[in-house]
């Protein structure tokens, strides 16, 4: 089948730390909300950062989805965002054939199981030193088989998979802050060159656990503002101080556009542009001059055939870390020039935090809901906007906006970088 063939989102679906509903948390963004608070889920005191984007609400997520026990909290996630996504899209068993149906989502590890972890470990140490054969002996009462295997990375996409009837493309992406829209981004592909004409695709993070805590908190890449939660995540702002880590999932309806139609589908906008590039430069670091986020943004505009006077807004990546904000401006001064200025560009974690490999998919779904409504959600907490930055960020709040093309970025720990072009649909 041609490559050719027009790819359109009908359905949306997130899981958030505001809710599950679409409605829900799209109310919260445009009012400029942050779901940042104190960490309860578990003990976080001792700890130099105590703050993040929880979903506070798994138990109920578990008995939603009892048919899935055991499941790690990253599924989970992603079947509450699916199911919404599926609902509306107003799809159904009879207008979908299954082996043309497929999943392809980004992911990270499920949860982390370090209070069992440490005790396995303690029960295997005698006199000091560690003995793997008591490990052996020891641990299976303290580390439950099953759950390890819960938390693999393509458990989501299996899962959302079997429960949705999905028996045509899946697959997984794990290229960490980039993994939600490379997901989408391929899914896009796979509908594009035929082999399906729906796909679910998104993303979905559940690493606020103390060994992700402990480790980003290592690296140095986290805002240490405890005393206020709500202003610590603040994109492009003088006082940034690191991103806050959060969870959740997005997930999209991807459908063949002549299939929508038929169906008489409702119809969010067009995806029309994808592109990945690598920076080859360092595992935490942006490359300084910003070249692969520039060469990421230019081939998705060449592939969707959009000049740069056509962008109406860009979703920013936009973390709050001192590089990336900085980085990330150069970048698109590079591409769009002298108009860089007039193009606005807001961070939807602000707000939401960062959701790792589920950001780049909840800020693709915030591009298709500002292309539905004409409206952006404001970037928060850009109270002394960097020299560096010195770019329309849309701070404070929301803006009526003329939205017919919209870029998505995101760029991922490693040196991934994606970028997503979505548009009104033309006939």
């Amino acid at each position: 089948m041609p490559a050719s063939r027009r790819v359109v989102a009908t359905g949306l679906g997130w899981t958030t730390p505001f809710g599950t509903e679409l409605k829900a948390t799209w109310g919260a963004l445009l009012e400029g909300r942050s779901a940042i608070t104190t960490i309860s889920e578990f003990d976080a005191s001792g700890f130099p950062v105590r703050i993040a984007g929880e979903i506070k609400f798994g138990a109920a997520l578990r008995q939603r989805f009892s048919d899935f026990a055991g499941a790690a909290a990253h599924t989970l996630y992603a079947l509450s965002a699916a199911a919404e996504a599926l609902q509306d899209s107003g799809l159904s068993e009879t207008s979908l054939a299954p082996d043309r149906f497929g999943v392809y989502l980004g992911a990270s590890k499920g949860c982390s199981y370090v209070p069992e972890l440490a005790r396995a470990t303690a029960a295997a140490t005698q006199e000091g030193r560690f003995h793997a054969a008591r490990f052996l002996e020891h641990g299976p009462r303290y580390l439950e088989p099953r759950a390890r295997e819960e938390d693999e990375y393509h458990h989501p996409s299996l899962a959302v998979a079997r429960w949705a009837g999905a028996s045509g493309p899946i697959g997984v992406t794990i290229t960490s802050c980039a993994a939600g829209s490379q997901a989408i981004g391929e899914a896009f592909e796979i509908v594009r060159r035929g082999e399906a004409d729906v796909m679910l695709a998104g993303g979905t993070e559940a690493m606020v656990d103390p060994l992700s805590l402990a480790g980003f908190t290592a690296l140095g890449s986290l805002s240490k503002r405890n005393q206020e939660p709500a202003a610590a995540s603040r994109p492009f702002d003088r006082g940034r101080d690191g991103f806050v880590l959060a969870e959740g999932a997005g997930v999209i309806v991807l459908e063949e556009l002549e299939h929508a139609r038929r169906r008489g589908a409702s119809i969010y906008g067009e995806l029309a542009g994808y592109a990945s590039t690598f920076d080859a430069y360092r595992v935490t670091d942006p490359e300084p001059d910003g070249r692969g986020a520039c060469a990421a943004m230019q081939r998705c505009l060449d592939r969707a055939g959009v000049a740069v006077d056509q962008v109406d807004a860009i979703n920013a990546h936009g973390t709050s870390t001192p590089l990336n904000d900085a980085i990330e401006t150069r970048a698109i001064r590079q591409i769009f020039g002298a108009r860089a200025a007039r193009i606005p560009v807001n961070a939807t974690k602000s707000m939401l935090g960062h959701m790792i490999a589920a950001s780049g998919a909840v800020e693709c779904i915030v591009c298709f809901l500002s292309l539905r409504d004409q409206v952006l959600h404001p970037t928060i907490n850009l109270d002394q906007p960097d020299p560096e930055c010195d770019l329309d960020y849309v701070p404070h709040r929301a803006r009526a906006q003329r939205a017919q093309v919209l870029l998505s970025n995101a760029f991922g720990f490693g040196g991934q970088n994606v970028c997503l072009l979505v548009r009104a649909l033309e006939s």
